[in-house]
């Protein structure tokens, strides 16, 4: 019994340990350069941080598709879709799922927005938002508005599913008001 109590301490040590580890080492701030991307979305099409320049981006990273905080985030997105682009701003959607999951996904929440494959997490990784327990790497809910000139105009770091795509929406507009102020 001791020897089983002994190996859970030191098990639960180690994934400690790693899921320290994984804290990001990238810490952007708030005026930074947004870090350039170039993935693939749910239909294969090249996507780039580039094509956005000059429009404000609602950049959010997430766990997996089809998990439920997952569904419910995108789906609140979705909803506030027509909202979000009256107000000049995209929606981009970023996970290490694949390009296969994410076309299901999108299909099957009719979805009108990009969903990136960031399959190797690299990109989650140059904005803070990868989880990474050495064979297993999520990205971590996180959300980024991107100004028109590229610069981060506002970060969320904790991350309520059913509320985020409303809370977005009205820091959009109160930044957009100050931007053009």
């Amino acid at each position: 019994m001791i020897k089983l109590l002994l190996l859970a301490v030191a098990l639960a040590g180690l994934l400690a340990f790693v899921y320290l580890k994984s804290a990001s080492i990238v810490q952007l701030k708030v005026g930074a350069q947004a870090p350039a991307f170039s993935l693939m979305d749910q239909n294969g099409q090249l996507r780039t941080l580039e094509e956005f320049k000059g429009r404000w981006l609602v950049l959010y990273f997430y766990p997996k598709d089809n998990t439920p905080g997952c569904t419910k985030q995108a789906c609140r997105f979705r909803d506030e879709h027509s909202a979000l682009q009256k107000m000049g701003a995209q929606v981009v959607g970023i996970s290490v799922d694949s390009r296969a999951a994410h076309a299901g996904f999108a299909t099957q929440h009719r979805l009108p927005f990009p969903l990136l494959a960031d399959s190797q997490g690299e990109v989650a990784q140059a904005y803070g938002a990868l989880l990474n327990l050495a064979f297993f790497k999520l990205a971590k809910r996180h959300t980024y508005l991107i100004d028109p000139a590229g610069r981060v105009a506002k970060m969320y770091l904790s991350v309520d599913p059913n509320t985020h795509a409303q809370t977005v929406l009205k820091d959009l507009q109160a930044l957009k008001e100050a931007y053009h102020g």
